[in-house]
Parts: structure tokens; C-alpha cells; sequence
């Protein structure tokens, strides 16, 4: 398969990768337990009991919650505005605009299949809902990846009025503090390609986004 397709139309796996950092649980308010969490890039608090996991990893950090079937992962990178219009090019919904604490987000929506022995030929009841907010700053962007694997538990929709949002990922915004931080990881390296190669990549989804269905046939 030719370099220049491999990000169109392969299937973009949101980041696993994982860091150890410091939470807490804080005491009962009207949404029940908080968690506290700090990384190297952001801070901030989650909705109900979330534990960490543990990686060696600076930029990038997963929370789970284990009663509501909810993974977090944290990442920052040079420039998430290319990676979101890779997602958008891939089907993701949005995005919705968002302001907490003079921050800017971007927020999308998107709905995907588990995989199981490397198919995703599962029941439709067993889809996971995914929200991904996303704020580019001056020189460092940053990106909340939420992942709801259990739908049946959270009522998640792909708009800011669902449960998942309301209950889980507004909450968690409007406590985050933004880390500046340096020698954060280029977008290219996400997906192990050179800065030209991704900006090939980058140029073929915006001459199809145009209409130009040539760029990616050969």
C-alpha cells in the first residue's frame, strides 16, 4: 500500500499510551466524587472515581473510570489542529465550540466498534461512544480523548447534550489548567512518519475535501 494513503484510509487509533500521575479523590459535591489529577502539561479534576495508569511517558497520560466504563487519555503535541482535520476527514462529528477558564476547545463526537480477534464484527450494542476535545495554543496544542465503552451505563450521544458530555466531559473542562511544556512530540511522529510525508498527507485530505478524488487513486 502506497505511504501517501496509508493515513486516509487506514483506521487512526486513539492513543493508549500512558503516564504516571499524581490524583486524589475530592469530597462529594452535587455530581458526587472528584478526582484530581496533574501531568507534566495539564491539570485538572474528573467526574466519580478515577484511577491512573501507570507509563514512563511525559506527554501523554490514561485515567479509567472502572464504575462508568470510562477511559480518558491525555496527550499534547505541536500542532492538534492538523490532527483534527484528519479525524474530521475519518467521519468524526463537529466540532462544537467550548470556552472554560480562557480556554478555547474544540469538541467532536464519533462512534466506533471494539475490535475482537481483529474484526470489528460485534453486536451494534456493544459500540463505543468517543468525545475528543482538542485547543491549539500559540506554539502547543492539547487533546482529551473520552472513550465510553459501556453505552448501556452512560447515556452518550453525539452532541454536548447527552449525558456523557453534561455528566462527564463539561465538568472536567471547566477545572483544566494548561502546562506550557517543551520538546513536546511533532503530529508526524504520532504516526511515524517524516514532517514531509505528513504534510503530504495533509495536502492530499485537503485536495479531496475540495473534491479533487484524483489526489488519492493510483
Amino acid at each position: 500500500m502506497e505511504k501517501k494513503n496509508m493515513i486516509i484510509i487506514g483506521v487512526v487509533v486513539v492513543i493508549i499510551a500512558i503516564i504516571a500521575a499524581v490524583f486524589a479523590t475530592g469530597a462529594l459535591n452535587n455530581n458526587g466524587p472528584t478526582t484530581a489529577f496533574t501531568t507534566d502539561f495539564m491539570t485538572g479534576s474528573f467526574t466519580g472515581n478515577v484511577e491512573k495508569a501507570n507509563t514512563n511517558e511525559s506527554f501523554v497520560a490514561s485515567y479509567t473510570d472502572k464504575e462508568h466504563n470510562i477511559t480518558y487519555n491525555l496527550t499534547t503535541l505541536d500542532n492538534s489542529s492538523a490532527l483534527m482535520e484528519i479525524y474530521r476527514f475519518q467521519g468524526v462529528k463537529g466540532p462544537d465550540h467550548r470556552s472554560y477558564n480562557g480556554v478555547d476547545w474544540n469538541i467532536y463526537f464519533g462512534e466506533a466498534m471494539p475490535a475482537v480477534n481483529n474484526t470489528t464484527n460485534v453486536s451494534s450494542n456493544q459500540s463505543m461512544g468517543i468525545i475528543i476535545c482538542e485547543s491549539q495554543q500559540k506554539s502547543q496544542g492539547y487533546v482529551i480523548y473520552a472513550i465510553f465503552s459501556d453505552l448501556n451505563k452512560v447515556n452518550f450521544t453525539l452532541n454536548t447534550f447527552g449525558e456523557s458530555y453534561t455528566g462527564y466531559i463539561e465538568p472536567l473542562l471547566k477545572t483544566i489548567s494548561l502546562k506550557q511544556s517543551s520538546n513536546v512530540p511533532s503530529v508526524s511522529q504520532e504516526f511515524g512518519l517524516s514532517d514531509d510525508e505528513f504534510k503530504q498527507q495533509i495536502d492530499l485530505i485537503r485536495q479531496v475535501n475540495a473534491g479533487n478524488l484524483s489526489a488519492v487513486q493510483g
